[in-house]
């Protein structure tokens, strides 16, 4: 048990994973086992999936995952505030919006035309038959307009009630502001903040002490029900979308790292370990920001003013991998349904896809709302989605990986034009190595 405990926090989620993915494919092989008579049916599978599956592995990785997103509005409104006011100059604001705006934009034009031209080299929609049933209900996506005005909460209590990270994300610039602006009274209101951001801090803390078993929980019930003949009947597709993404993680987002800072990427990469492995298990950036942010200003040096910014906005706008993805998407449909696209077309779809990418952000299933909204587009059929749905639940996960590297990089982009970047902590390997160990140390 010593042993286990002295392990770094890193390597405990990394073993964690390792044994989800174990158990769930052994769990799977007994159901097929006693679905093909080699068990007396009911003997094994009944207690598998009644007990482990649907209640302990589905009990302990809900409450882990709500636990993740418990932390998310009140650490994204207390690190905002505290942020906000502490900037000497309250119109930085509008040069930390516009650089991050405009990077994580780039940063998913250039996703989705990597996937696009990756999957057109390869042509992953060759010989898949075209399902006789396939059927997809697309939900219809806001209007810019209505976009822009649903940014601004008329209740923000209700906004932070909803998750509606946007609205809160305005609502706590707009706080901090106040506060920067309002002289002793303010000053006050800041050192309240500065306490309930450590006391938030903590309990980022206190989670992480049980999340390689809340990850464990996590892999272990979806590598149990995962339909691995569906994955191999698609194995073309799923391989594309894992090299455009694998490509944009370590090649796109290195070159913009050392192009605009000179920072080394390798370290880059290296420092966000952790982070990506929260990323994959729990399969969204919301329930991850508490980890992104950590690492952001504890292992990457970036000033809490910049980071408590430039985080919740890419964890909200930053849809790199789901760009990728669409772009594949794209692509594998027009195959199987054999429609030529023309380069306007493609043209539209990064068009689309980037600006959607906002446009989008606070809409539950926001990956098929953009796809449907991108097929529409350029005319092809929206019932494609239902041929590669079966695979997303997968492919999902390693997306919000990237999602939050994306996040990660264009923060030290920002951060580094604006000088809050510390590149000693940057540079230094031992860096708050593992969030627990930043909190031990302030003790």
């Amino acid at each position: 048990m010593s042993k286990i405990r002295s392990m770094s926090l890193t390597t405990r989620i990394m073993i964690g994973m390792i044994l989800g993915v174990a158990v769930g494919f052994l769990f799977q092989a007994i159901v097929i086992g006693e679905e093909k008579f080699i068990i007396p049916p009911g003997l094994l599978s009944v207690p598998i999936k009644s007990f482990l599956v649907d209640g302990l592995f589905h009990i302990g990785g809900q409450i882990f995952i709500a636990s993740l997103k418990m932390l998310v509005v009140p650490l994204v409104f207390v690190s905002l505030v505290s942020g906000t006011c502490s900037l000497s100059d309250p119109k930085k604001l509008g040069s930390l919006g516009g650089k991050s705006i405009g990077l994580y934009l780039i940063t998913t034009g250039v996703a989705i035309t990597v996937a696009m031209t990756l999957a057109i080299l390869i042509s992953p929609g060759d010989g898949v038959e075209l399902p006789t049933n396939a059927s997809f209900d697309a939900k219809e996506a806001p209007t810019l307009a209505q976009v822009i005005i649903n940014m601004f909460p008329t209740n923000p209590i209700d906004a932070m009630a909803s998750g509606n990270m946007l609205q809160v994300i305005v609502f706590s610039l707009l706080f901090g502001i106040a506060m920067a602006l309002s002289g002793k009274a303010g000053n006050r209101v800041a050192a309240v903040f500065e306490d309930l951001n450590t006391i938030i801090l903590k309990l980022v803390t206190l989670l992480m002490n049980v999340a390689p078993y809340g990850v464990f929980c996590l892999m272990a019930k979806l590598f149990t029900t995962i339909q691995v003949e569906l994955i191999l009947s698609l194995a073309k597709y799923f391989a594309v979308v894992v090299a455009a993404l694998a490509i944009h993680a370590f090649v796109n987002y290195s070159i913009l790292l050392k192009l605009f800072t000179g920072l080394n990427p390798i370290i880059f990469l290296k420092k966000m370990k952790h982070t990506c492995l929260f990323g994959f298990s729990t399969s969204s950036s919301s329930a991850t920001m508490p980890i992104t942010l950590e690492t952001a200003t504890k292992k990457l040096g970036v000033n809490n003013s910049v980071a408590s910014f430039t985080i919740p906005l890419g964890a909200t706008i930053n849809m790199d991998g789901t760009a990728i993805m669409q772009g594949v998407a794209t692509v594998f449909i027009a195959q199987v349904y054999n429609v030529d696209l023309a380069l306007s077309d493609y043209l539209m779809v990064v068009l689309t896809a980037t600006l959607a990418s906002v446009g989008t952000a606070g809409v539950p299933g926001v990956g098929l709302i953009m796809l449907a909204m991108v097929l529409n587009q350029v005319g092809l059929p929206v019932e494609g989605i239902s041929i590669i749905i079966g695979v997303d639940r997968l492919l999902d996960m390693i997306r919000t990986a990237v999602n939050v590297t994306g996040d990660c990089m264009v923060t030290c982009v920002v951060a580094k034009s604006e000088g809050q970047l510390d590149e000693q902590t940057f540079n230094d390997p031992d860096a708050a190595k593992d969030l627990e160990d930043y909190h031990k140390s302030t003790e």
